[in-house]
This record gives C-alpha cells, sequence and structure tokens, in this order.
C-alpha cells in the first residue's frame, strides 16, 4: 500500500516557502521482497532543483531564494517525529546545460559542513541507486536531481513512480515537493 502525505510548510519559515505548500510524498509500505543492505534503516529524501531561469545553467532569483530557505526548513524538518539529522547529500553532476542540483544544495551543505556528493550525471540516476544500494552513507539522506530523471531514481531505488508521482512523472512546474523514502533494518522499502 502506497499512500500520498501533504506537508504544509511553518508560515514563520520564509516568506518564499511560505507561498506554496511542499507536498511530501511518503512511501508507506514495502514494495516486494526487494532489498537494499547500503539502506538498511535509512531515510532518502529527494527534491527536485529549485527554479530555474529562463536561460542559463544557474538557478533564478527565486531559485536562489528557495535553495536558501531550504537551510531552515530542513532544520526543522523531522522524520517520524524524530529531527532529522542529514548524514549526506547528493546531487547530479554539473553540466554545461545546469548546475542547478548543486546550487540548490549549496546553502544547505554550508550550513550542514556537508560536501555535495555528484558522482553521476543527470541522466544516470538509476547509477546513484545502485551505488546506495551497494554501500552505507548514513541514515538519512538528501537527493537533488532533475526532474525528468527522478522516476528513474524512485524506480532504482524500489519504489512505484507511477503510485508517488502525477501519471509517473514529476511537474515540470513543480519546485516544492520532498519525496520521503524509508527503508527498514534490512533495507526493505
Amino acid at each position: 500500500m502506497q499512500a500520498m502525505v501533504v506537508r504544509v510548510v511553518p508560515a514563520g519559515l520564509s516568506r518564499l516557502m511560505a507561498k506554496a505548500a511542499v507536498a511530501m510524498l511518503v512511501l508507506l509500505a514495502p514494495c516486494g521482497t526487494w532489498a537494499a543492505n547500503g539502506l538498511a534503516a535509512a531515510t532518502v529524501l529527494i527534491i527536485r532543483h529549485a527554479e530555474k531561469p529562463a536561460s542559463g545553467r544557474d538557478l533564478s532569483d527565486e531559485g536562489v531564494r528557495h535553495a536558501e530557505a531550504y537551510v531552515k526548513y530542513f532544520s526543522s524538518f523531522e522524520v517520524q517525529g524524530a529531527p532529522l539529522k542529514l548524514d549526506a547529500l547528493f546531487a547530479a553532476a554539473n553540466s554545461k546545460n545546469s548546475r542547478r542540483p548543486e546550487l540548490t544544495l549549496k546553502p544547505l551543505a554550508r550550513s550542514l559542513r556537508l560536501s555535495i556528493n555528484m558522482p553521476f550525471k543527470d541522466r544516470e540516476p538509476e547509477a546513484l541507486a545502485a551505488a546506495l544500494k551497494a554501500e552505507s552513507h548514513g541514515r538519512q539522506l538528501l537527493i537533488c536531481w532533475h526532474h525528468k530523471e527522478i522516476p528513474d531514481l524512485l524506480r532504482g531505488l524500489g519504489a512505484d513512480p507511477d503510485a508517488l508521482l502525477p501519471k509517473g512523472k514529476w511537474p515540470e512546474d513543480q519546485f516544492r515537493w520532498v519525496i520521503e523514502l524509508r527503508y527498514d533494518g534490512d533495507g526493505n522499502l
């Protein structure tokens, strides 16, 4: 059984983030017998990069404000009633067309004193999923990726994008969702 939960951004977070609700899509139940020991007892959060400009590879002014607002947002984020303590950050590698995933995480990385792991290109989300399944990178991970590739990332992590996203795709105009995947002690979703 899979369900969608909507989480509204707290009013005091920031004007930018308070303008829109953040939908949290949570996979609540196991997905068959699929298991990944590198993800044992892990929570994986997935976001899309912040807003983009009409042209260029960086963030728009609104996207910069959104990225900065993530610092406060994730500092008060809870997973099953416990405060989130991110162990690792992952983003799609920079390309000639986009640096947006890295730029979205940069303020948060600076605040948490974490590096941003960018070993895979945006078209290689399954390779990131395989790396996360193969070896533990901590218990609470945040991934920032390009929206068109997030369904493949979800599949690679054992989730069903058709159950989590409208028509199995991340909407073009949606920059405010957080997908939360929780794994049990055996790495089962």
